[in-house]
């Protein structure tokens, strides 16, 4: 059984790394490069680096800023943002990054996710999902940083993708994210069963409890979180000894 990961996630708009609340109310969180070092020493398991504006500023993500990161950490690194085709994920494998996180431009395009996949091999390819619950729509998947609802019910767009080539699901739940209330564990758990790969959690980390109940009863595979570790309410090694109380897998 391969052990669950723990994933500090750097959101990331203007050259610093912010974080919001339901993907509003965006505030400082710090330096980039600093808190990617901080999250290697720590014993973070992967980092992820997310361009939240580049699709809706319609241009590439920050390759400079990316190398400066990759400079200073030693563990895998995924990056997404303003990604549309082949030539953006060889920039940014070039400047240090180990994976792509696609979202927006694979709701445009599907086949694009094929082709990253058919180029560089599944294990390096992401699909990044923002995904709200309606009483009218139930859980469907939003675009563009999260201000278009598509046609797209959760499930099926994860297998779909999956079928395309994806590698790994990125499973943000819009109304929990920023909340500290605790991971979506029912659409986790349904995405999490629908798919053969590895899905990690994200929106709403707020405890070391919130973790536990991602793994053991979502099945995720790894779980992200960004506020929480960005200012220090709560340190990796202080969580992973946690979830080794509680019978997770997981790397120490």
């Amino acid at each position: 059984m391969l052990t669950k990961r723990i994933i500090p996630c750097l959101d990331i708009k203007d050259g610093r790394c912010v974080k919001g609340v339901q993907f509003e109310n965006i505030r400082d969180a710090g330096d980039p490069v600093e808190l990617a070092k901080w999250y290697a020493q720590q014993g973070a398991d992967e980092l992820v680096f997310l361009d939240i504006t580049a699709t809706n500023e319609g241009r590439k993500t920050f390759a400079e800023l990316v190398r400066d990161i990759a400079r200073h950490i030693d563990i895998p690194f995924t990056v997404g943002g303003g990604i549309g085709a082949v030539e953006d994920v060889e920039v940014l494998l070039q400047n240090g990054a180990d994976k792509v996180s696609i979202n927006s431009s694979a709701i445009k395009n599907p086949q694009l996710v094929e082709e990253l996949a058919r180029h560089f091999g599944s294990q390096c390819v992401t699909v990044a999902i923002d995904t709200k619950y309606t009483d009218a729509s139930g859980w469907k998947v939003y675009t563009r940083a999260g201000t278009i609802e598509t046609e797209h019910a959760t499930i099926d767009w994860a297998r779909k993708v999956v079928d395309l080539g994806a590698g790994e699901i990125l499973l943000t739940s819009m109304n929990n994210d920023g909340t500290k209330a605790g991971f979506a564990l029912d659409i986790t758990k349904a995405v999490s069963e629908a798919v053969s790969v590895p899905v990690i959690a994200s929106g709403g980390a707020g405890t070391m409890q919130h973790f536990a109940d991602a793994f053991q009863l979502a099945n995720a595979d790894a779980a992200l979180a960004a506020s929480l570790f960005h200012f220090r309410e709560l340190d990796i090694p202080d969580l992973k000894h946690f979830l080794k109380t509680q019978g997770v897998d997981e790397r120490i």
